[in-house]
């Protein structure tokens, strides 16, 4: 340590000379803060302005939209996650990863169908293994051997298939119950619904039709499977925050 102390005399006047032989940084980055301005007129509300332009998304509908935002918490707050609490409270938790496997397992009808029009040979073997695994192995799609085996699900839809070939996804939209949506989505969720029903695999389409409770489990798992809750971003600003990060996520979606 005292060999340290009388050499650091000598270190530092070494550095110094060294400093004032180097040349300036002519890009700024040797002393940063020598070129950096303030502006004072810039205040909060100019800083609010611009967060708002940056999280902006294309909403003529935007009355509309907040009405039917308010109504889905609504829905949410008196119907769905009551039916939730139930389904919880009577059944155990293997009954309800069963179900979420069988309606999963379903979903892989429109993905392969989608992952075929997208020219996405990969993800559509990847679709059908799952689909045939699952269905033979795992008793109708009740259980996901497919996941074990490391073929992870990866969803497709035709809102993503339309935005690979370079439709715009068009206003944003917020559906009832559904929630957030956009024009090109909302038209793929016909679509995808279309293919699921012509398809009518494990002849769900038919025994769903004259089965309403049928179709209200799904509704209930699919709740039940969202994480999603209104209100928890505890922010004022809810709903931009949705529509900007459901716009930027699908974005990313169809450019995977």
């Amino acid at each position: 340590m005292a060999r340290f102390l009388s050499l650091l005399p000598l270190l530092l006047a070494a550095g110094t000379l060294d400093a004032h032989a180097r040349p300036a940084d002519e890009d700024g980055f040797t002393r940063p803060l020598d070129t950096l301005r303030f502006n004072p007129g810039l205040d909060q509300r100019e800083f609010e302005r611009a967060t708002f332009h940056a999280l902006a998304v294309q909403d003529p509908f935007e009355s509309f939209n907040r009405r039917m935002y308010h109504f889905n918490y609504r829905l949410d707050q008196w119907v769905m996650l009551p039916a939730v609490r139930g389904y919880q409270y009577v059944t155990p938790r293997f009954v309800r990863t069963g179900v979420s496997n069988f309606f999963s397992n379903l979903g892989e009808i429109p993905t392969l169908a989608n992952s075929v029009l997208q020219l996405k040979g990969k993800r559509a073997m990847n679709a059908t293994a799952r689909l045939l695994f699952n269905t033979i192995i795992g008793v109708g799609g009740v259980w996901d051997p497919a996941t074990r085996m490391g073929l992870v699900r990866q969803s497709e839809d035709f809102g993503q298939t339309l935005g690979r070939w370079g439709v715009p996804r068009g206003p944003y939209l917020v559906l009832p119950a559904l929630g957030p949506s956009n024009l090109r989505d909302a038209t793929g969720l016909a679509v995808d619904f279309g293919i699921e029903r012509q398809v009518d695999y494990l002849d769900y389409a038919q025994a769903s039709g004259g089965e309403p409770g049928i179709t209200a489990l799904r509704l209930v798992d699919t709740r039940y499977t969202t994480d999603f809750r209104y209100g928890q971003l505890n922010s004022p600003f809810e709903y931009e925050q949705v529509r900007y990060v459901y716009s930027r996520a699908r974005d990313l979606q169809v450019d995977e």
